[in-house]
């Protein structure tokens, strides 16, 4: 791409167990923006650092400044072993990939985090009533090849995310059709994490558990398939998303209450826009609300869907500012 200086430019990125999504900032101007983000098939590379540089070779870019990558797993000591795939990154390498002067690995739904307060109200779809968020403390989480969870804690104007592995937490069953679905999981896996449900390799396995619990025939189909399925109507695979948004909503109402997010819960990652009707006019708002003796707690906190797919360089490039407080464009 003609016309970019590398002087003022920093690449940003978010790779997760299937994409892996680039963007440049441009830091010349009053604020940062994106510029032209891609997003790359994962199986298509060998390993990350080569979708980085197909990336800055598409761009025409050379050594950009800094780097800021977002990803799906732990990091410990600069570097990821990714949760849901064979990809492993550190910030060294990444600097050598790229020429950059540093580079910084973060937490993909950290960065989530750090982009929840920045949305506006076209990057959202409010899902059950109309409350407008306080001040409080906000819970990121959602379903994609796997499941994140993060926090932002808000006190006196002070935005300080909080970093977690809440997609790993055990699954609660509430009633007897998910004890059935948490046996067999448990007889699959050994332990039924939220994740294990909550995600499309979950999707997969909820869909042939609920129809043999059920006594239905189920063909084998993939979380895309069965996603679409739902949506166009097809009665066995609605019934799967169906249960899908009801222990969503369940799970995201237990990290609110974990993490006493009474400013607003965001449900972001690639599955949840793809079956937003289902969603809102689902079990996933009841569910959320339903927490026994603390169900006015749930009630009064607003949940959103995130429906911009880049938050996450958003919250990048969040994390590349002096400050980390900068408006992205």
């Amino acid at each position: 791409m003609s016309g970019l200086n590398s002087i003022g430019l920093g690449l940003v990125g978010d790779i997760g167990g299937t994409n892996a999504r680039f963007a440049l900032v441009d830091f010349d101007g009053a604020d940062p923006k994106l510029i032209e983000p891609t997003s790359y098939k994962g199986e298509d590379y060998g390993q990350a650092e080569d979708a980085v540089e197909a990336y800055l070779d598409k761009m025409g870019v050379r050594h950009p400044d800094q780097a800021v990558v977002a990803v799906a797993g732990p990091i410990e000591h600069g570097a990821v072993q990714f949760t849901n795939s064979d990809w492993k990154l550190s910030e060294d390498s990444l600097r050598r990939a790229g020429g950059f002067r540093t580079a910084k690995l973060i937490n993909d739904f950290t960065a989530q985090a750090l982009a929840a307060p920045r949305l506006v109200p076209k990057d959202l779809r409010q899902i059950g009533p109309l409350q407008t968020s306080g001040e409080g403390d906000l819970a990121i989480l959602g379903p994609g090849t796997g499941f994140g969870a993060a926090g932002m804690v808000r006190r006196h104007g002070v935005e300080t995310p909080l970093t977690t592995e809440g997609g790993h937490i055990a699954f609660a069953p509430f009633d007897e059709t998910e004890i059935e679905i948490l046996r067999a999981l448990i007889k699959e896996h050994g332990r039924c994490s939220i994740e294990r449900i909550l995600s499309g390799p979950g999707i997969e396995d909820l869909h042939l558990i609920l129809a043999r619990i059920e006594g239905r025939e189920a063909q084998a189909l993939t979380a895309k398939q069965i996603t679409e399925h739902a949506v166009a109507g097809d009665d066995c695979c609605k019934a799967t998303i169906d249960r899908f948004c009801a222990i969503l909503g369940s799970a995201a109402g237990d990290l609110a209450l974990a993490l006493g997010a009474r400013g607003g819960v965001f449900i972001a990652g690639g599955i949840a826009p793809r079956i937003i009707d289902l969603l809102e006019h689902g079990q996933f708002r009841a569910r959320f609300e339903s927490k026994g003796r603390l169900s006015h707690y749930t009630k009064d906190i607003p949940t959103h869907v995130v429906m911009n797919p880049h938050t996450a360089l958003i919250g990048a490039a969040v994390a590349m500012t002096p400050d980390g407080k900068a408006a992205i464009s």
